[in-house]
């Protein structure tokens, strides 16, 4: 199974929340487990090509 890391929050009544490696890219839901079904759609469309030039966070190791 793989997983992925995402950050999320509640403003009002609507969960909102994004994928770590790709901040740009915010959904929401009327719930905790609809914002998570969102966030999955969003993954596989950013990772499957269908949204180009998407940008990406990672990280560098230095010395």
């Amino acid at each position: 199974m793989e997983t992925t890391r995402y950050v999320y929050w509640q403003d009002e009544d609507m969960w909102l929340g994004y994928l770590e490696e790709f901040p740009d890219y915010m959904t929401q839901g009327e719930t905790l487990e609809e914002l998570q079904e969102n966030l999955k759609d969003i993954y596989e469309d950013l990772t499957g090509g269908k949204i180009p030039g998407a940008r990406r966070v990672a990280e560098l190791r230095i010395a």
